[in-house]
């Protein structure tokens, strides 16, 4: 898995995003984490969007800034997204976590979600999270093992308006001395 690397959205990478990002669309699937689910055809207004939320500038009501970026191979192709929410708020704390994330349909299945969450948990690190709240619907098998393989320690499930249960996590970055 060394041939990948998280990366800034950037405008040398539009033909590889918009790979990704059709691919996603074509799929029929949610697209996760939400944040790729922003409209690439003004590419250039979906970075600066980007980089606002980053920075917390034009943040929604009830948003918190975040980091985006997107898993890289060394070919260029673009495998997934991560979204680091920089604090939790009410409705992140139970259902959405610090961080998001996401492979493209066609890349599961072969160890890239493991290293994306690997990589994320150092970008948080550098965003001063030491505490990491994960979180996955709970059929979500897959998601669940790599949370758990990356040290995630279950608490209390929560349950949506819609029934849906979502699984909650913490990790503690390996960096944090107690």
């Amino acid at each position: 898995m060394n041939h990948v690397k998280l990366v800034k959205p950037q405008m040398e990478l539009r033909e590889p995003y918009l790979d990704f990002y059709h691919e996603w669309k074509e799929s029929g699937e949610d697209m996760v984490p939400r944040v790729i689910g922003i409209d690439p055809d003004d590419f250039s207004g979906m970075l600066k969007i980007l980089s606002d939320r980053e920075q917390g500038i034009g943040l929604p009501d009830g948003h918190v800034p975040d980091s985006t970026f997107w898993l890289l191979h060394d070919h260029g192709r673009v495998l997934g997204a991560v979204n680091i929410r920089h604090d939790l708020t009410e409705f992140l704390f139970h259902a959405g976590g610090h961080i998001g994330y996401g492979i493209r349909p066609s890349e599961r299945r072969k160890g890239y979600a493991a290293k994306l969450l690997e990589l994320s948990l150092v970008e948080a690190e550098k965003l001063g999270i030491h505490h990491v709240l994960v979180v996955c619907d709970y059929n979500n098998i897959g998601s669940e093992q790599t949370i758990l393989k990356h040290g995630g320690n279950q608490v209390a499930d929560y349950i949506e308006d819609d029934g849906n249960v979502i699984k909650r996590f913490w990790i503690h970055n390996k960096k944090t001395m107690f």
